[in-house]
């Protein structure tokens, strides 16, 4: 008689993949709850600790150009962040499934969000969104960066589930994006 268990299947990984994708987002939830009725920590860099600052550290941009120490050039950086932008409000090409966006991604964007950080791969793409070639003109992708926010801070209109986090109120979008642009911040530096 064989003694040694029967490997998982695939039903049952899925099964325990969304049994602790549920336990984590609900975790990070009730620690996310914490910050209800308080102040959130604030993000860092300060540069993007507020909607104003991120457009006065964008439009410095102008006359002091910065570079990326690795991966994406500059204007990389900044297309990507405008691509979201704009994408919280045109609706994202290419969205997870709906099981990710309302277990992990969710519990991903509390984490962050009571953290006052957001950790992701600063070389990856926005799922479908296409391809940003390097070496293109910085000011441009400055410009473009800048309207995209004062786009964004002027949009009233319902906002477009994030391809990853799901639905996010305005405040939260907003949030997201800031702490979006400090992330990628990480690896700027002067020219």
């Amino acid at each position: 008689m064989n003694s040694s268990p029967t490997p998982p299947t695939r039903r049952s990984r899925r099964a325990l993949l969304i049994g602790g994708s549920l336990a984590a987002a609900a975790a990070a939830v009730a620690a996310g709850g914490y910050w209800v009725g308080t102040s959130r920590p604030a993000i860092a860099p300060e540069s993007f600790a507020g909607l104003s600052n991120a457009l006065r550290t964008l439009e410095a941009l102008r006359a002091q150009p910065l570079q990326t120490a690795s991966g994406w050039d500059m204007a990389q950086v900044l297309h990507h962040a405008a691509q979201s932008i704009e994408y919280s409000m045109d609706g994202f090409p290419a969205p997870k499934p709906a099981w990710f966006r309302a277990t992990v991604g969710p519990a991903a964007f509390a984490v962050f969000s009571a953290r006052g950080r957001m950790n992701h791969d600063l070389h990856e793409p926005i799922p479908g969104a296409p391809a940003i070639a390097a070496g293109q003109a910085l000011l441009p992708a400055v410009e473009r960066a800048i309207e995209a926010l004062q786009r964004f801070d002027r949009h009233s209109g319902p906002l477009a589930p994030h391809f990853a986090y799901g639905a996010l109120s305005k405040p939260d979008f907003e949030r997201a994006h800031l702490m979006h642009f400090a992330n990628h911040w990480q690896l700027v530096r002067q020219a």
